[in-house]
């Protein structure tokens, strides 16, 4: 990775970037949670939850949570407080990811799911589960994730929602994948925003 480019854990001074790129992102498609919604994911798990810097400036976010396998946040709902539904312990939820448009089609996303995985492994988390939204599906696929077709969604994810998850396996990095350049595409080159209901 580059030196102009640095992952760290996402601080309280970053939600106003993280939500006015979520709502850029998002908006549009109606699938912006709002800023209730995601500061909630960031507390349920502010170890896993990250920021991109590209030297020293804001770049991007992504926000994981434990949460349990074929299951998801509701993009319409914080998350509550309180206990813990069973199952988290094992799986890892990337919930949401964002790479700031300037810095899109540099394959940043990958490298920040790179990290997202290192760190699942590291606390002893047996998958990563996503929500592929409008069709992304096919970006995840190279990155080892496999759709789980039978999973419901909430409607909060749109008619082209898919679930699906990988398998952490202790030894094997996450494959990355050349992104695509020079696109109209906001989201192209870093897999979208990682939504899970």
């Amino acid at each position: 990775m580059s030196d102009d480019i640095r992952i760290r854990r996402l601080a309280a001074g970053d939600w106003d970037d993280v939500v006015a790129l979520e709502e850029r992102a998002y908006a549009a498609s109606g699938l912006s949670e709002g800023r209730a919604a995601l500061e909630s994911r960031g507390r349920a798990s502010p170890d896993t939850c990250f920021a991109l810097e590209h030297r020293g400036r804001f770049g991007g976010y992504l926000l994981a949570l434990p949460y349990p396998l074929f299951h998801c946040p509701d993009l319409s709902r914080a998350e509550a407080t309180g206990a813990a539904p069973a199952g988290r312990e094992s799986n890892m939820h990337a919930h949401d990811l964002v790479i700031a448009e300037e810095l899109r089609g540099r394959g940043l996303a990958p490298v920040m799911l790179a990290h997202l995985a290192e760190t699942a492994r590291e606390r002893g988390f047996a998958t990563i589960s996503l929500v592929a939204v409008r069709g992304s599906d096919v970006l995840w696929t190279p990155l080892g994730y496999r759709a789980d077709p039978g999973v419901v969604l909430p409607a909060s994810y749109g008619d082209r929602a898919v679930y699906m998850s990988m398998p952490l396996r202790p030894s094997e990095p996450l494959p990355l994948v050349r992104a695509v350049a020079d696109t109209d595409d906001p989201l192209a080159g870093s897999p979208p925003k990682v939504e899970v209901g």
